[in-house]
């Protein structure tokens, strides 16, 4: 059953409309509107209705943007789709682009590679917390903590670790 939400969550409606629409021959439009929370009065009112001019900027939109990616070999994202709209005189926001990308199931390249330097293996258990996430010192040298990252470079990756003094919050080592 699909839960009506009272925190702020927007349910696409005229998704769930689509739904019914596919599945009425399966049951009845009042049973599965009763089931997703929508009225069979919204349902039939949303089958003759024409869509708004929203939705029609959205596709047209969407046709823009997979022009622009298609132009690109596939490589421009919502950054550079954005830029080469704004040149164009069409002023939408990033995250509206990078909302009908994600609905065209496309996305664009990154030129750095992603790299997952932790891999635990399956069933081990996460390394003890021995500090237990309390920060502060009374003195130096007390409690001193360690972090390592990676820095990527031309030749590869190069990776830095660091120890930090908890009380001075000065690099030490």
């Amino acid at each position: 059953a699909y839960e009506s939400h009272s925190s702020g969550d927007q349910r696409d409606v005229p998704q769930l409309f689509a739904f019914v629409s596919a599945h009425r021959a399966s049951y009845s439009v009042t049973t599965l509107c009763r089931v997703l929370g929508v009225s069979p009065s919204g349902y039939y009112a949303w089958r003759h209705r024409p869509p708004s001019a929203r939705s029609q900027a959205n596709a047209i939109l969407r046709r823009w943007i997979e022009a622009i990616h298609t132009w690109s070999d596939g490589t421009y994202g919502t950054p550079r789709i954005h830029d080469h709209l704004r040149d164009e005189s069409v002023y939408v926001s990033r995250k509206r682009i990078a909302r009908l990308l994600r609905i065209a199931g496309l996305q664009g390249v990154s030129l750095r590679p992603r790299v997952k330097t932790t891999r635990r293996q399956l069933g081990e258990r996460k390394a003890p917390d021995l500090v237990q996430r309390d920060f502060t010192a009374a003195c130096p040298n007390q409690l001193l903590v360690a972090d390592i990252t990676y820095v990527p470079t031309w030749t590869g990756f190069v990776y830095l670790a660091v120890l930090l003094d908890v009380w001075s919050r000065r690099i030490v080592g």
